[in-house]
Parts: C-alpha cells; sequence; structure tokens
C-alpha cells in the first residue's frame, strides 16, 4: 500500500500517512515555466496499491490535472490498483442541467477521472448523492456526520439543540443528524433570484428559545448560512452554530461569517484552510484523517468499508 500526495492539501495527506504509520510515496509534482503539469513518481509501484490524496478544490483546473495526470503516472508505471482519494469533489454543484444548453460538469469530471486510470474512488460528502452513479467504477462516498455529531455533543450537551436545513435540498443531510441527535428539525425556505445570491422567505418549525445547528456540506459565499443565521435569531433562537463538511470560502466568506450572528462554524480539513481561516474567531477545523486513513486501510485490505458511513 502507497499513499501519493498531490499538492492541494499535503498536511491532510500527511496525517493520513501518519494514522496509517506509513510514509508518503516520493513523487515530484510540479510545474514548467508555461505552468504545464509534470508528474515523476521515484520510487517504484509495479504491483502496489496506490492512493493519490488530491482534492479538486480552489485552483480547481489546476488541481483536477493534477489528479488526472498523476493517476496517468501510476496507470503507466504498472501500479495494481489506484484509489483516487478526493476529500472535496470540485465540480459536484454542477450535476444537472441547470438550464438549456448547459452541461452536467459533474458528470464529465467522473469520466476523466476513469479515462486517467482511477480504478477506485474514495470521497467524502458527495453535494448530491447521484454523482456516485456517474462513474463506471466503484465509489465509496464517507459521511461527516458521525465525526460531526459526536464534536455537537460533546461541545453543546446541556443545551436545548434543534439540527437546521439551510434550504430544501439539505432536508435528508439534516434529518439523519437530528436522528443521530434524538432532536426537532426545522427548515429554512430559501429563494434563489440569481446564481450565487439568496433570501430566506420562512422558516420551517418552532425555533424560539433553541440553540440551532445549521448542517450542510458546502460553505462557499456564506450568503445562504450567514442568512439563515439572521432569520433563526430574528424567529427567536437562542444562538446558531453551523456544521459544514467543505469549507470552500471564496470571495469575502470569512469576512461574512465573522460578521454573521453566527457563533462558530466548524468545517473539516478536506480542503486546506487559508490563512483567513486560520485566524478566524468563529471558524474551527476538524480532521477527517483518521476516517479516510481508516476507509483507505479497508479498501486495501479487501474488508468492508460501510460499517464507516454509520
Amino acid at each position: 500500500m502507497k499513499i501519493v500526495a498531490c499538492n492541494s492539501n499535503r498536511p491532510l495527506a500527511e496525517a493520513v500517512a501518519a494514522s496509517l504509520g506509513l510514509p508518503l510515496t516520493s513523487a515530484s509534482i510540479r510545474r514548467f515555466a508555461d505552468m504545464e503539469v509534470f508528474v515523476e513518481i521515484n520510487e517504484n509501484v509495479r504491483g502496489e496499491d496506490v492512493f493519490v490524496v488530491q482534492s479538486t478544490s480552489y485552483p480547481a483546473n489546476d488541481n483536477l490535472m493534477e489528479l488526472l495526470i498523476t493517476l496517468d503516472a501510476l496507470r503507466r508505471a504498472s501500479a495494481r490498483r489506484v484509489t483516487a482519494v478526493i476529500p472535496y469533489f470540485g465540480y459536484a454543484r454542477q450535476d444537472r442541467k441547470s438550464g438549456s444548453r448547459t452541461p452536467i460538469s459533474a458528470k464529465l469530471v467522473a469520466n476523466v477521472i476513469t479515462a486517467a486510470g482511477a480504478n477506485r474512488v474514495l470521497t467524502m460528502d458527495l453535494h448530491a448523492a447521484q454523482i456516485q452513479g456517474f462513474f463506471d467504477i466503484p465509489v465509496d462516498n464517507l459521511f461527516s456526520a458521525p465525526l460531526f455529531s459526536r464534536d455537537i455533543m460533546e461541545r453543546y450537551k446541556g443545551r436545548d439543540l434543534m439540527v437546521v436545513s439551510p434550504d430544501v435540498g439539505g432536508v435528508v443531510r439534516a434529518r439523519a443528524m437530528a436522528s443521530r441527535l434524538h432532536t426537532d428539525l426545522a427548515i429554512i425556505d430559501k429563494r434563489r433570484p440569481r446564481a450565487g445570491v439568496s433570501e430566506v422567505m420562512n422558516v420551517i418549525g418552532e425555533v424560539e428559545g433553541r440553540h440551532c445547528i445549521l448542517v450542510d456540506d458546502i460553505v462557499d459565499s456564506g450568503g445562504t448560512l450567514c442568512n439563515a443565521a439572521e432569520a433563526l435569531i430574528k424567529n427567536g433562537a437562542s444562538g446558531v452554530s453551523v456544521y459544514v463538511t467543505h469549507g470552500v470560502f471564496s470571495g469575502g466568506a470569512v469576512a461574512r461569517v465573522g460578521a454573521s450572528p453566527i457563533e462558530n462554524m466548524t468545517v473539516t480539513d478536506s480542503i486546506l484552510a487559508t490563512e483567513a481561516v486560520r485566524v478566524s474567531s468563529n471558524i474551527r477545523q476538524v480532521t477527517i484523517a483518521p476516517l479516510l486513513a481508516e476507509a483507505m486501510r479497508r479498501i486495501s485490505e479487501e474488508s468492508s468499508v460501510s460499517s464507516l458511513f454509520n
């Protein structure tokens, strides 16, 4: 079993390798003067079970090309099996035709990852579960819910909690979390007048006097979650905390979260934290390295991964 780290989130790859008690495979992943990606694997991987760790986060296209070229290098080096470990799967929000003459980019990315040489994909909290069906190879989609539910029970023990979905599309995710915490569920009725802009219309559920836990898979601009937090406070919530798997934090998202009523936002390290995230007073990271490491170990040993979904 060998682990290759690309450049998008090397600290996470190092933490995964440490959890498994393995060194990272020596590899050179660099740019030519014209910014073309060059990959060279400096160790023999013939007949090995190789895991490539790479989130396709910002800059998404550069990181995706690094992943594809690394997969191709390993395939041509005669690796027995190559698993693409993609903690954050970019382009996942383009999982359907949103209008006339628009692409389904998540399907395209699935195709090129397979064509590049991946035999299996390990990812976490896909934006839409049906993306697993876009691949013609096995896909293991891990969930952050077990990690988050334990953290919530430790940090908010004794509070009157209510789990809140920031939109109708996230109800299944929020309901699963509410079930784990044995608490009630509320839903934000949101409208999008245009791309990247959201407006809260209604809060469905009685949140007065409750500490609300907003649950989502991605925080990008932060507008949806900040607007939802403001609506919950206006409806009498005693406080609002947020749990999100992937902290994209584009543009002024970190400042927006800092100025919002959100007491605390917890994200995983599926995406490498920027300096703004690291110094933020109300954003914290929890690591998914042990979870990824255990899934990789089980895949390598050909044992069951499904129990990690619980």
